[in-house]
């Protein structure tokens, strides 16, 4: 029996959380998969897995091989897939995250797309507005609407992204004019709450330095959309994801502020764990969406 094999079986019981879970989901005996354990920590002369009657743990070098194998046998299926993609159809399941605002949005649409494009592959989407862990939590890629820090994970810009500062003509009327951010302090603001510092909005001189400017208003929600509603409603000046805000500018709803003053660092982005052999799906997946924004610009 091969080493390979071995590794597997390991990883399948570490990852099920037993061996008779793991025998159920791989369709393999308990006693097969104990005893290809059993070779493997002999092969490497060392115990991998405390055992019970009732339960298992992972011994210190357990953990150890099992963070490196794992990402060893990553590397080699995503090689395989690799290889296949030149000489087959793309098969599998793709597991994504992306912001709600983003899937909600008219470019969610970029997701039926592929899947219409590419029915051998499922989608497996997650709305979550928060940054996930795409190791960890076992994502193959994430589409974040973010300023693009440094990061041990690959980013493709999939296409700009601006965050414009909105407001209704009622609302203008009333408490207008707002000819600089720094009014802001004094009228009311609708809160997302997703935004890092959302108690103070950070605004762009024409020299490259940035200003901020702390707000307060009758509503702090984690909902682009909801923050869109309220502004719409006149209850008071909102951020606004321009791939949100866009219809409710052209129809005359809403009115944006400060366009000499917006900071264009922000972008949105198809985030990947670093690998050396990308997975064919995940770089078809990028790609595809790559294209789709060119053309719907």
């Amino acid at each position: 029996m091969d080493t390979l094999t071995r590794i597997r079986a390991f990883i399948d019981v570490v990852d099920a959380e037993g061996f008779s879970a793991a025998a159920r989901r791989v369709g393999r005996s308990k006693a097969l998969l104990s005893k290809y354990v059993r070779e493997l920590e002999d092969e490497l002369g060392a115990l991998l897995l405390n055992r019970t009657t009732r339960q298992f743990s992972l011994t210190e070098a357990g953990h150890t091989y099992y963070r490196t194998a794992s990402d060893i046998l990553k590397e080699i299926d995503n090689l395989a897939d690799l290889v296949r993609a030149n000489n087959s159809d793309l098969r599998g399941r793709l597991r994504i995250t992306a912001p709600r605002t983003f899937i909600d949005a008219e470019i969610g649409q970029s997701f039926v797309d592929f899947s219409v494009a590419h029915p051998e592959l499922s989608l497996d989407i997650v709305a979550e507005d928060r940054f996930v862990d795409l190791v960890e939590e076992g994502f193959d890629v994430a589409i974040r609407i973010t300023k693009l820090e440094d990061s041990t994970l690959i980013a493709r810009k999939l296409d700009d992204f601006q965050l414009l500062f909105c407001a209704s003509p009622s609302f203008l009327e009333k408490h207008g004019p707002l000819d600089h951010p720094s009014a802001l302090a004094r009228v009311p603001c609708i809160i997302d709450t997703n935004g890092r510092n959302h108690g103070n909005w950070r605004f762009a001189e024409t020299d490259g330095s940035t200003f901020s400017v702390a707000i307060s208003g009758p509503l702090e929600v984690n909902s682009p959309l909801a923050c869109l509603r309220a502004a719409v409603a006149g209850l008071g000046v909102s951020i606004c994801p321009d791939f949100i805000a866009r219809s409710k500018i052209a129809s005359g709803e809403l009115v944006t502020l400060f366009d000499d003053y917006l900071t264009k660092d922000r972008g949105i982005y198809a985030i990947y764990p670093h690998r050396r052999y990308l997975p064919a799906k995940v770089r078809t997946f990028v790609d595809f969406l790559h294209a789709w924004f060119r053309r719907h610009r």
